[in-house]
């Protein structure tokens, strides 16, 4: 836990691996969609249909990888 006042806290800790999220299992926000376009664009490969949020996220983060984006 941490403090109010503590401006140091470790960011690390809000990261929670999307197979954990509650939401997971919704469609990808309109925010995923574009970059994960966006992303498959640049990376010449398709997206598959109907990915879940969860599903959406991984896959932006390969993405990234592949790209060079993200880093």
């Amino acid at each position: 836990m941490t403090n109010p006042g503590d401006h140091h806290a470790d960011p690390r800790g809000a990261i929670k691996d999307p197979d954990e999220w509650v939401t997971g299992d919704e469609p990808p926000t309109a925010a995923q969609e574009s970059y994960l376009h966006t992303l498959a664009r640049e990376a010449d490969t398709d997206i598959p249909d109907d990915l879940t949020k969860a599903e959406a996220s991984k896959q932006i983060d390969e993405l990234q990888a592949k790209t060079g984006r993200g880093q």
